[in-house]
């Protein structure tokens, strides 16, 4: 099974999808640097996805900073010990909070985090997706920062859709579903890179530089 794990296997990824969609080659070459997005795998890693949602870059850095004073590491016996009034005190929204304590029943009961990566993708994002909390746009995310999969594209983010528009032409930008299925179609089994290449281009369009133009 492929994974991206350093810099050189996105590059060599990203030339593989140029290939395949000859489209996305001058986005490849002018829209750089395109930087692997790496985050730490298991439990730390998906608690900073999850704790990121709905706030702004500055807030989710804020709550992060906070969550992990309290609790160093994101230590399963700490945060399995923690109540409400715990967690809340990290500003943690109510929903959080609960994500957050059936993360740990889940994981006290026996669901392998770390055991993910030696799993087919599609099986993998099945057992996230089965977590309370863990919706597919949360799953793909994890799977493609924290365990490196190779063919995952997180449909459900508007950068990606709003990008995509912008690339192909298209009058309006594609919904989830249209853009699941799309990506499949022209970009599999390179999606990763795919992913990566278009947060770039929505980057630049976000700053008005020509390489998207």
């Amino acid at each position: 099974m492929n994974r991206l794990t350093n810099q050189a296997d996105l590059d060599a990824s990203l030339a593989r999808l140029a290939r395949l969609d000859p489209r996305l080659e001058p986005f490849v070459a002018g829209c750089q640097p395109i930087a692997l997005r790496q985050q730490p795998r298991g439990l730390e890693g998906l608690l900073q996805i999850v704790l990121a949602q709905q706030v702004s870059v500055a807030s989710a850095r804020a709550i992060w900073s906070r969550f992990l004073q309290a609790y160093p590491g994101c230590d399963l016996v700490a945060l399995s010990g923690a109540g409400e009034e715990e967690l809340r005190a990290c500003s943690l929204s109510r929903p959080k909070i609960r994500t957050v304590m059936k993360l740990m029943e889940a994981l006290q009961s026996g669901f392998d985090l770390d055991g993910l990566v030696d799993l087919p993708e599609a099986e993998a994002h099945k057992r996230l997706v089965s977590l309370h909390g863990i919706g597919p746009w949360t799953a793909d995310i994890y799977m493609l920062f924290c365990l490196g999969s190779a063919d995952v594209f997180p449909a459900g983010d508007l950068a990606l859709q709003v990008a995509v528009a912008h690339v192909l032409g298209l009058e309006d930008r594609p919904g989830e579903k249209d853009l699941a299925r799309l990506a499949e179609d022209l970009w599999s089994p390179e999606r990763s890179a795919a992913a990566h290449l278009f947060w770039a281009i929505y980057r630049d369009l976000k700053a008005g530089r020509e390489g998207v133009l």
